[in-house]
């Protein structure tokens, strides 16, 4: 800048010393005057044309330039590249927060002031049944019509949550949410949605079991209450008396089932997994198993003789890792259930076999009545029964299945169910080659 000024110094003295050599102070003043307007002239010459590069944004572009004006063009160039050093900076960082709020199991929707949706990520689409491009700008009262949301986005407190359904791909299960706004930036919100189905479910069941426990307890308390009110109170012959009694003892029995098996759950979902260290012989086990299914099966058309077909198939010297009280409860339940729910004549089949890569399968199958599709994911679940009435009379507890799918899982196993109605069902567990040993023949 000081140099600029020097030069321009010295341009107007030699101009304004040769106007006063050629004709004194009127010279003087011609030459100062057209020396400084030459200067404007030139300045403004060299200002339009740097205001014209300008225009066209590009600094990379070529600009003739010198001197001052050069400095110039350099110094913007310096501020545009820092500029868009900072922009991509920024780009970037906001790229990563973006990308962030994508893996977000939560859904994330940006709202304006008037409710209108400005952005959101897949998960919030995929929630509330969105279109993450199409629904931009749309009013998300319009998108989401659930009565308790409309009412919760019409009011101005918005410290609480609230649960809507939201748009599930299976009509087997509903999607739960739990919906919350957040103002920001004035009268912007921000709205996020969290999926509390697994929740809401652990909710239902943990209301279902203590349901289904005291009705199952109450049931036969209120049988027995009964029937002492009745010895009690009546003058009743010894045999009167007797089969008063026997019903009593069925009674305390299915109590004593129930609570049985409660235990076992309990100590099934609080203790680790089995060791490795002991071998459970199936062959002895399965003579048991095979014996109390023959009994149970005699006793349901109170004869001396099974009323089932019953056969039983066991690869020798199998041997499971795990514990053997847990193989046995799995097992015994799986086969007194066939027995209990297969109609007199009909066929079971349990079998035990060797898979392709040392796995063991077992499976319990009958060409009984079936059960229907819609009642199949819900079979293993706790007191879960498709005909009450009917499980009651076979004297079932309804944990049966529960506790199998347990000890199947706490083996590294798993559990199947397949049935078709009017054809029969099939009950397997899996366990994992590393549960699985055969034992050498004896010499």
């Amino acid at each position: 800048m000081i140099s600029r000024l020097l030069f321009a110094f010295f341009y107007l003295s030699v101009a304004a010393s040769g106007g006063y050599w050629l004709d004194g102070a009127t010279g003087l003043w011609i030459g100062a005057n057209g020396a400084l307007l030459a200067l404007l002239v030139r300045d403004y010459v060299r200002g339009d044309r740097l205001e014209r590069w300008l225009r066209q944004g590009d600094p990379t572009l070529e600009i003739s330039l010198s001197g001052y004006w050069a400095e110039l063009v350099d110094r913007i160039r310096r501020g545009y590249k820092t500029r868009d050093q900072l922009t991509a900076l920024h780009q970037h960082r906001l790229q990563e927060f973006l990308s962030a709020i994508q893996a977000s199991p939560n859904g994330v929707l940006l709202l304006d002031e008037e409710g209108r949706i400005e952005w959101c990520n897949q998960t919030a689409a995929a929630h509330l049944g969105l279109h993450e491009q199409r629904d931009l700008g749309q009013h998300i009262v319009n998108l989401v019509r659930d009565p308790a949301f409309t009412s919760y986005v019409a009011q101005e407190d918005y410290n609480n949550e609230v649960i809507i359904e939201g748009r599930s791909h299976s009509l087997s299960q509903l999607l739960k949410l739990q919906v919350q706004l957040h103002p920001y930036g004035g009268n912007k919100k921000l709205l996020l949605t969290r999926d509390v189905t697994a929740r809401a479910q652990a909710d239902q069941m943990r209301r279902d079991f203590v349901a289904n426990v005291s009705h199952e307890i109450r049931t036969p308390l209120t049988v027995l209450a009964g029937f002492v009110e009745t010895l009690q109170s009546l003058p009743l012959s010894p045999e009167e008396q007797q089969k008063y009694l026997d019903l009593m003892a069925v009674q305390a029995h299915r109590m004593q089932g129930l609570v049985s098996d409660l235990l076992t759950l309990s100590q099934l979902e609080g203790s680790p997994p089995p060791p490795v260290t002991e071998a459970v012989d199936l062959k002895p086990l399965m003579a048991q198993v095979k014996a109390d299914a023959i009994a149970l099966s005699a006793l349901q058309d109170d004869g001396a003789q099974p009323v089932h077909s019953l056969t039983f198939q066991l690869p020798e010297r199998l041997h499971i890792l795990g514990s053997q009280a847990e193989i046995h409860s799995a097992v015994s339940n799986l086969v007194t259930n066939a027995v209990r729910y297969t109609p007199v004549g009909g066929k079971i089949d349990v079998v035990w076999e060797l898979g392709p890569e040392g796995q063991a399968h077992f499976s319990v199958k009958d060409n009984g009545v079936g059960i229907a599709a819609e009642h199949l994911p819900r079979l293993s679940e706790r007191f879960y029964r498709v005909d009450r009435s009917r499980s009651r009379e076979s004297g079932g507890t309804g944990l049966g299945l529960a506790i199998a799918k347990h000890i199947a899982q706490r083996h590294g196993g798993n559990f199947q169910i397949q049935s078709v109605l009017g054809e029969g069902s099939c009950f397997s567990m899996s366990f994992p080659s590393a549960r699985v040993k055969m034992e050498a023949k004896a010499s």
